[in-house]
C-alpha cells in the first residue's frame, strides 16, 4: 500500500460521516425522547429549592491613628499578611458558639423522614407534607393527620440512629430500633423511662394519628452542626470590605428564613456579650469595693463628728491645711492605685510591665506618705487628731464619689454597647426557586439527549469496520467494482415479506426506475465484455456470508437482462436456504434438487415469469443433505452445458462462500464469478478470504458489486436483508 492510501485512509469524511449520522436518526431521536422523559420525571419528584440571604458589616475598632499607621504599612508591605476584619466573624458564624445556639433554639436536632414518600408516591401523588420547626416542638402535618415532637431526650447511644416512629392507637407510640421496640409512651403527654442505655425523655402530641410509620432521629451536635452548613454558606463580600454575605438554601421558604434570621440574632447577642465583657468585669470589681468604701466613709464622719463635738473647732494653720492637701492627695492616689492593681492583677502575671509600673508608683506614694506623716506626728496632739480624722473623711468621700461616677458611666456604657458588627440586611422570605430551572433542564436534556445520540451513532459507525469505500477494495484486492447499488426505499418491507412468508416483487419489473436498478443497469455493459472472454455465458453470483443480498442482486440483474430481450435462466444454487421462489410466488419444488435426484425432468422444474417475459427460473427444490455432492455431480455439470446453448444468459445465486463450498463448486462452471459485497457491513479480511478460496479453486473473479450503499446526497434509502444461514423445512 502506499503512503498516499495510508494518507487518505486517515482522512475523515465529513459529508460520509454527516449521513451515517443522518442514517441513524432515529437513535437519536429515541436518546432525546428517553432523556426528556428523565428530566420530566426529576422535575415531577424534585422538590424546589429556595435561597434567601442576610449581609453583615464588621466595623473595625481601632483609632483613627492606628488606622492610619496600618493603611501606610500596607500600602508601603503592599498588602502582604493583612488579614480581613472579617476572617474571625465568619469563622464565629460557622462554630458551634453560633450554629448550635441556633439548633437548640428551633430544635434543629430532630429529623422526621416520611416512610411513604417514596420515589412512586412522589411521582403520582398530588399530596403535599409539611414539616415546621419552632421553638417549642418539631411537627409535621399531611392531609388532614400531624404529629408533633415536643420533646425528644434520648440516650447518648441513640445519637444520629434512625428510629421508627409507630402509632399504635391512638393513645400510644413506640420507638423501634433495628426491629425491637426500645421505647414505648403515651400521647398527648411527658413520657420519661430508664433503661439500660440511659434516660428517655419523650413527648409527641397527635390528635389524629397516622396509619403509617415515620422515621425520626436525634442529632449530636456536631452531626447537627454539619447537616446545617450543608445548606449555609459565609463569604465575604469583595476584598478587604468588612461586609460578610449569609446564604441559606431549603425546600420550605418559611422555614430557612427562620433559620437565617436567629443565626443573625444569635451571632449580633453573642457579638454584644463579647464587647462588653471587660465592662462587666470592671462593674463587678465596683459592685464589690462600694459598700466598702461606702462604710469607710460613714466611720470616718462618725468619728469626725464626735472629735469636733468633744474639742469644738479646732484652728487649722496655713501650714497644716497644706499637710492635709497632700496627705489627702497621696492618700487618694494610693486607693486608685490599688484598686488598679487589684484589677490588672486578675489579667496580667506580676513580671507584667504595667504590674512593674503600678508597683514602683505605690512604693514611691507610700515613701512621700510615710516622709508627711512624720512631719504629721510633729504637730500638737489635738491638732494631729483633727488632721488624721479629717484627712480620713475627705479621703473616703471623693474617692467614693470618683467610683461612683465611673459606676454610672460604665453602666451607661454597658446599656449603649452595640458590639462592632451591623446587620444591614435580614433574611427576606423568597419567592421564587433557584433549582430546578424548568426551562433550562429540559433544554439541558434535549442537548444531553441529542449528545448521547450522536455518539452511539458514531459509536456504531466506528465498531461498523465494514467496507465504505469502493477505491479501498480497488486498491487493496486490484478487483474491478462493477457497481455500487445504493439502498432502495420501495425493498424497506422485505424483511416483514419474509417473515410473513409472502411473495416478493421483483423491484426490476415493478419499479424500473429506482435507484438500485439503475445502478445494476449500468453493469451490463461490463458483464457483456466479461462474457466475450468467458468460455460460457454461465454468470455466478458469490458472496462471503449471508445478508449481503446475493439474492436481491441475482433476481433484478436476471430481471434486467431478460428485460433487454435476451433469454435468461435464473437458477437458485442454495439448496440449504435459497428463497428465490418467492419471487416468483411459487414453491421450493419441483427443482434442482429433484432434477439431479433423476426425480422430476427439467422441463417439470423450470418455472415461466409471469412479471417478466423471456425470464425463466429454477427452484432449489427440497432442502438435500449432500447438497455439495449434488452440485459437483456430472449431471449437473451436464445440465448447465444443455442450458447454456437454450439460454442467452444463465445467472446462479450461490450460498455463502465462506460458509460452505458450494459456492466454489459451482465458480468452476461459471463464465463469469461476481461476488457482492455489503456496505459497511462485509469486512475486508471477509473478502480477501472469498477471493482467496476461489484462486485456491482455480476460479477466477471477474468483479465485486458493493450493495447497500448508504451516505449519498439523494436522500435515505433503505432496504434490509434477512438471511439465516440454518437448513428449514420447505415451504
Amino acid at each position: 500500500m502506499s503512503q498516499n492510501s495510508k494518507t487518505n485512509d486517515d482522512k475523515i469524511d465529513l459529508k460520509e460521516l454527516f449521513f451515517s449520522l443522518i442514517a441513524q436518526w432515529k437513535v437519536i431521536v429515541l436518546c432525546v425522547i428517553l432523556t426528556l422523559i428523565c428530566a420530566l420525571l426529576y422535575l415531577r419528584v424534585t422538590s424546589p429549592v429556595y435561597s434567601t440571604d442576610a449581609i453583615v458589616q464588621v466595623e473595625d475598632g481601632k483609632s483613627a491613628a492606628s488606622a492610619a499607621l496600618m493603611g501606610e504599612l500596607k500600602d508601603v508591605a503592599g498588602g502582604f499578611g493583612q488579614k480581613s476584619p472579617t476572617d474571625a466573624e465568619i469563622e464565629i458564624l460557622n462554630s458551634r458558639l453560633v450554629l448550635g445556639k441556633v439548633i437548640n433554639n428551633l430544635n434543629l436536632d430532630i429529623q422526621i423522614n416520611d416512610n411513604a414518600d417514596t420515589f412512586l408516591h412522589k411521582l403520582v401523588s398530588k399530596e403535599k407534607s409539611q414539616l415546621k420547626y419552632t421553638v417549642k416542638a418539631v411537627s409535621f402535618q399531611k392531609d388532614q393527620s400531624s404529629f408533633s415532637i415536643l420533646k425528644l431526650d434520648v440516650p447518648e447511644y441513640y445519637y444520629d440512629k434512625n428510629l421508627t416512629l409507630q402509632f399504635i392507637n391512638k393513645k400510644q407510640f413506640s420507638l423501634i430500633y433495628k426491629d425491637q421496640v426500645v421505647f414505648k409512651g403515651t400521647l398527648n403527654q411527658l413520657n420519661q423511662a430508664q433503661d439500660n442505655k440511659g434516660l428517655w425523655s419523650v413527648q409527641i402530641n397527635s390528635s389524629i394519628p397516622f396509619q403509617q410509620d415515620f422515621t425520626i432521629t436525634k442529632l449530636a451536635l456536631p452531626s447537627a452542626v454539619k447537616l446545617l452548613q450543608e445548606s449555609y454558606s459565609v463569604a465575604e463580600k469583595g476584598k478587604m470590605t468588612g461586609v460578610i454575605g449569609l446564604n441559606y438554601n431549603g425546600n420550605d421558604q418559611q422555614h430557612i428564613t427562620q433559620v437565617l434570621n436567629n443565626i443573625l440574632n444569635v451571632y449580633h447577642q453573642q457579638n454584644i456579650e463579647r464587647k462588653t465583657l471587660e465592662s462587666k468585669q470592671t462593674l463587678s470589681f465596683l459592685d464589690q469595693q462600694l459598700p466598702e468604701l461606702k462604710q469607710q466613709l460613714e466611720e470616718s464622719e462618725i468619728k469626725f463628728n464626735k472629735f469636733r463635738e468633744q474639742y469644738n473647732t479646732v484652728d487649722v494653720t496655713q501650714e497644716s491645711e497644706l499637710m492635709l492637701k497632700q496627705n489627702i492627695d497621696l492618700e487618694k492616689m494610693r486607693i486608685e492605685l490599688k484598686q488598679k492593681q487589684a484589677e490588672y492583677s486578675a489579667k496580667y502575671t506580676p513580671d507584667h510591665p504595667l504590674m512593674t509600673e503600678i508597683n514602683a508608683q505605690l512604693a514611691a506614694i507610700d515613701k512621700k506618705s510615710s516622709e508627711l506623716n512624720q512631719a504629721i506626728k510633729r504637730l500638737p496632739e489635738t491638732q494631729r487628731l483633727y488632721l488624721q480624722l479629717y484627712r480620713d473623711v475627705k479621703v473616703n468621700t471623693e474617692l467614693y464619689t470618683s467610683l461612683l461616677n465611673s459606676y454610672q458611666q460604665l453602666k451607661i456604657v454597658k446599656a449603649g454597647e452595640i458590639g462592632n458588627v451591623r446587620i444591614i440586611d435580614t433574611a427576606v422570605e423568597p419567592v421564587k426557586p433557584i433549582k430546578p430551572k424548568k426551562l433550562i433542564v429540559l433544554l439541558l436534556s434535549i442537548f444531553a439527549g441529542g449528545f448521547i445520540g450522536i455518539f452511539i451513532a458514531l459509536l456504531r459507525n466506528i465498531l461498523s469496520s465494514g467496507i465504505k469505500d469502493s477505491s479501498r477494495i480497488e486498491n487493496e484486492l486490484d478487483l474491478p467494482v462493477y457497481a455500487t447499488v445504493p439502498r432502495s426505499p420501495i425493498q424497506e418491507s422485505r424483511v416483514q415479506l419474509l417473515k410473513k412468508k409472502k411473495s416478493i416483487p421483483i423491484l426490476a419489473a415493478k419499479n424500473s426506475e429506482d435507484i438500485a436498478i439503475e445502478s445494476l443497469r449500468s453493469i451490463r455493459t461490463t458483464i457483456h465484455f466479461a462474457l466475450n472472454k468467458a468460455k460460457n455465458n454461465i454468470i455466478a453470483i458469490s458472496g462471503p456470508a449471508p445478508e449481503i443480498g446475493k439474492s436481491f442482486i441475482s433476481t433484478n440483474l436476471a430481471a434486467i437482462f431478460a428485460q433487454g430481450n435476451k433469454k435468461v435462466l435464473l437458477i437458485d444454487a442454495d439448496l440449504r436456504r435459497g428463497y428465490l421462489h418467492k419471487y416468483f410466488s411459487h414453491d421450493t419444488s419441483p427443482g434442482l434438487t429433484e432434477y439431479l435426484a433423476g426425480q422430476n425432468t427439467l422441463e417439470q422444474c423450470i418455472v415461466h415469469s409471469n412479471t417478466v417475459n423471456n425470464l425463466d427460473f429454477l427452484p432449489r427444490g427440497k432442502n438435500h443433505s449432500h447438497a455439495s455432492e449434488m452440485l459437483s455431480s456430472d449431471r449437473f455439470s451436464e445440465l448447465l452445458e444443455q442450458l447454456s446453448q437454450q439460454y442467452d444468459h444463465i445467472i446462479i445465486d450461490t450460498p455463502p462462500v465462506l460458509a460452505v463450498t458450494d459456492g466454489i463448486i459451482i465458480s468452476q462452471f461459471a463464465g463469469v464469478n461476481l461476488v457482492v459485497a455489503r456496505y459497511a457491513k462485509t469486512q475486508m479480511k471477509e473478502l480477501e478470504l472469498t477471493i482467496n478460496r476461489f484462486e485456491q479453486a482455480g476460479s477466477k473473479v471477474n468483479g465485486v458489486i458493493l450493495n447497500d450503499v448508504q451516505a449519498t446526497a439523494g436522500g435515505n434509502y433503505g432496504y434490509n436483508y434477512a438471511y439465516a444461514y440454518t437448513a428449514s423445512k420447505d415451504d
